[in-house]
């Protein structure tokens, strides 16, 4: 909703952000299969081209 002040119009959040707390539990190296990097590359493959240029 760009154009609009904070807080935006509709049902109040159930809990209190403030007291939210993140946590990072992801291992430091995610493994990723070929099998995914195709998809992204099929599905993206003309933006990264666009961004990165195309692969020579």
């Amino acid at each position: 909703m760009l154009g609009y002040p904070w807080p935006f119009a509709g049902r109040p959040s159930k809990h209190d952000p403030a007291t939210w707390i993140v946590t990072d539990d992801w291992p430091e190296a995610v493994p990723i299969t070929e099998a995914e990097i195709d998809v992204f590359e099929r599905w993206f493959g003309d933006l990264f081209d666009d961004l990165l240029g195309p692969d020579t």
